[in-house]
């Protein structure tokens, strides 16, 4: 049997559905004629809005047309949100009013045959016995009316599903608007990851400058100092120091690398320009650089740029086995373009799981696209736009 709770629990939804189509009834009826003249449909949408927050605590979020606001008569009309809701006010709002009109009678009817034996009783007793048989026929009304307010119940319930599923639909944003929406939360949420992501290595950039570094420095520097002045040591502890000296100076220059392939103090100081030029001088093979930037992109474009450079030059001297590369940057009105050619064996595919499977999903990060033409004997051209919002 149902608990106490779950049928006050019912009975308490029964009314909110019934005092909902009830407050709805008068109000899509007068819709109906005052929504003819179009003017006043936002007005009314927000009024239905209101009505399903407030006594079915179902939000519906509003909607926006794309564009400017719909002014003249005609383009309110044209506009496909304004005939939505007009959809709902002039023919879904005053079927489900009938409907609810219709519901409403069947509760009267059903509520006045169900207490049949209460007005039998409180007419005078001299009625009463003038009628005999009339206890088993207020009985069979009875069981009429209880089986009326069921089916009362089963239309409530329906009637109100019917008209929320449509005022979502009409009243609120459309399929497309809702994508649209999603994809800017989730463009907007993919742009906080990224720029977080990026302060992160240049706080672990910092870290490492400011920590590791000088601690290996200064072992680089006393190791140093021992091999000069501990000349009266035996010729094997003075290899141990000289060993342990060239692996300090080795493990400083590897470690000045990562930080650089993390996040190069200059690119944030001096801008992109500056970063590729250390980069390109760094090279084992001759690189022919060309940047134009105008205005500077923002830090996040300019990292994956700068990343973009640095991988491509890595995996032309581990794989490409070229004798030079060209790179060319370029700032367009909405995009910065990474063009970098060499003229290396070829062969190169992102699918192979080199190096160039990192390059494609630090592009998608940003919304960039990625393309490569390296046919085999070269020569190797890597393609990329970056979308830059300014």
């Amino acid at each position: 049997m149902p608990s106490t709770s779950g049928l006050r629990g019912r009975l308490g939804r029964v009314r909110r559905h019934t005092a909902f189509l009830a407050a709805g009834a008068p109000l899509q009826l007068a819709a109906f004629w005052t929504a003819l003249t179009v003017v006043p449909v936002p007005s009314l949408t927000e009024v239905h809005r209101h009505r399903f927050r407030a006594m079915l605590e179902v939000a519906i979020p509003p909607a926006t047309s794309p564009g400017h606001a719909p002014r003249g008569l005609r383009e309110r009309i044209a506009s496909p949100l304004i005939r939505r809701q007009l959809t709902y006010h002039l023919l879904v709002g005053p079927l489900v009013a009938l409907g609810a009109l219709a519901v409403l009678a069947l509760w009267a009817v059903g509520v006045t045959a169900i207490t049949v034996l209460l007005w039998i009783w409180a007419l005078p007793p001299e009625w009463r016995i003038d009628h005999r048989g009339y206890l088993s026929k207020a009985a069979y009304v009875s069981a009429g009316g209880l089986l009326v307010l069921l089916t009362a119940v089963w239309l409530t319930g329906t009637l109100v599903r019917a008209d929320t599923y449509a005022g979502t639909q009409l009243l609120g944003p459309s399929r497309a608007e809702l994508l649209r929406r999603r994809i800017e939360n989730l463009s907007e949420s993919r742009a906080g990851v990224v720029d977080a992501a990026d302060l992160e290595r240049r706080r672990i950039e910092r870290d490492l400058h400011d920590g590791a570094q000088q601690r290996l420095v200064s072992l680089a520097v006393n190791l140093g100092i021992a091999r000069a002045t501990l000349r009266d040591l035996p010729p094997e502890a003075l290899k141990v120091i000289d060993e342990a000296h060239r692996e300090a100076k080795e493990a400083i220059t590897e470690l000045q690398d990562l930080v650089r392939g993390l996040h190069p103090a200059v690119l944030e100081d001096r801008g992109l320009d500056a970063a590729l030029t250390g980069l390109a001088a760094r090279a084992p093979v001759p690189v022919r650089l060309s940047v134009r930037l105008e205005p500077r992109p923002s830090a996040t474009v300019e990292a994956v740029a700068y990343y973009v450079v640095s991988e491509a030059l890595t995996n032309v001297v581990k794989h490409a086995r070229a004798s030079q590369v060209a790179v060319r940057v370029e700032g367009k009105a909405d995009t910065v373009s990474v063009t970098i050619v060499d003229d290396g064996a070829g062969g190169a595919d992102p699918s192979g799981g080199t190096g160039l499977t990192g390059l494609v999903k630090r592009v998608a990060s940003v919304d960039g696209t990625l393309s490569i033409d390296s046919p085999a004997g070269g020569p190797t051209t890597l393609e990329v736009e970056l979308p830059c919002a300014r």
